[in-house]
């Protein structure tokens, strides 16, 4: 590859030398999530991962594919581009947990308006890092320069994830009965959700997005690119310790419409409202945006990325799985025999 270079398409305003040297400069951080499995090295047609899947009767293999929205223009603004690959990765991978799967590798896709191989780098090397999170393997990729169709500077990430589950240990709601226990795992933050209103409410485009902000602690900046939080490995601890019923992954639409997604027909979740661990940027943002409650919780997570239900009689052992795991899990609510999915209260 260090004897290919075209002139007329670098004249075109696409330089594929900057996307070799990008290739070496990713290269570490894509090797740090080798996990047993991969089979290709980086730069082939196509990325190769043999599963193992010793003591699976019916390996079931489940995808999720997804991107980082635009988040994505808060990390231009701050000229920062390590994190945003952590949430493209988790946005994937704590979807296919929602049915049980192990994730078992990752791709990614950036589109750019001017390849700079340092700004691809550092975006491939949050993927890296979400995957190492997630346990799961980088296997592959890629970058595409888009010159007069993006902004110079502007970029859009994606990728998809696939995972891997025995049929019988499908995540099955049917079993769900009223008494059931919803636990909350905590978010990180705003996550990867809600952005666009995020970005009107405080108006980023012409705000100081480096200064300190007292009821937050840290930047404005800084909180809105709290990477999301990746739910992997505390979740496979909990399933493997008690009788988990449904799993739902708050993401856009909040509780109103993620939750009732794990819920069987006649069931509804009972959310006490008074127990929900909300972080101070959601008091900000609805403040800030005089967004109204019943708005918050129907777009945002409001502290809760991820809910589970479990079995009243496995509830203990579900927490105590989750909080080895360094998730500080806790009771939310419960499941009820109603026709209203979600109620708040």
């Amino acid at each position: 590859m260090e004897k290919s270079h075209s002139a007329s398409y670098a004249a075109a305003g696409v330089d594929i030398e900057a996307g070799y040297k990008g290739v070496k400069l990713m290269k570490k951080h894509v090797e740090r999530t080798f996990i047993p499995g991969v089979v290709s090295d980086l730069g082939g047609f196509g990325g190769l991962f043999q599963p193992d899947l010793t003591g699976m009767e019916e390996p079931v293999l489940v995808s999720g594919t997804d991107g980082v929205g635009t988040k994505q223009r808060i990390a231009q603004l701050m000229d920062r581009h390590d994190t945003v690959g952590i949430d493209c990765v988790a946005m994937c991978v704590n979807d296919i947990i929602c049915c049980g799967a192990r994730p078992l590798f990752f791709l990614d896709y950036i589109a750019i308006g001017k390849n700079i191989p340092e700004k691809v780098a550092a975006l491939v090397s949050g993927v890296a890092e979400g995957c190492v999170r997630a346990g799961c393997a980088l296997i592959g990729g890629e970058t595409a320069e888009h010159p007069g169709t993006m902004a110079p500077e502007d970029y859009d990430l994606a990728g998809f994830s696939v995972g891997v589950v025995d049929r019988k240990k499908v995540l099955d709601a049917s079993r769900m009965v009223p008494g059931d226990v919803i636990l909350a795992l905590p978010s990180s933050g705003l996550h990867s959700n809600g952005y666009s209103l995020v970005r009107k409410v405080f108006d980023v485009e012409h705000a100081d997005l480096g200064k300190t902000v007292p009821a937050l602690g840290v930047s404005l900046g800084e909180a809105l690119l709290t990477p999301t939080e990746i739910y992997v490995k505390p979740v496979l601890a909990a399933i493997a310790a008690a009788d988990i019923r449904g799993i739902s992954h708050i993401t856009g639409g909040g509780f109103y419409e993620n939750i009732p997604r794990s819920l069987p027909d006649g069931l509804g979740a009972k959310i006490e409202k008074a127990s929900i661990r909300t972080p101070e940027i959601f008091r900000l943002l609805q403040e800030t945006g005089s967004i109204p409650e019943r708005d918050m919780f129907n777009t945002y997570n409001m502290g809760v990325g991820m809910s589970l239900v479990v079995s009243k009689e496995t509830a203990d052992k579900a927490l105590a799985a989750l909080r080895a795991a360094g998730t500080e899990a806790y009771v939310i609510g419960g499941i009820v025999k109603s026709e209203d999915k979600v109620a708040i209260c």
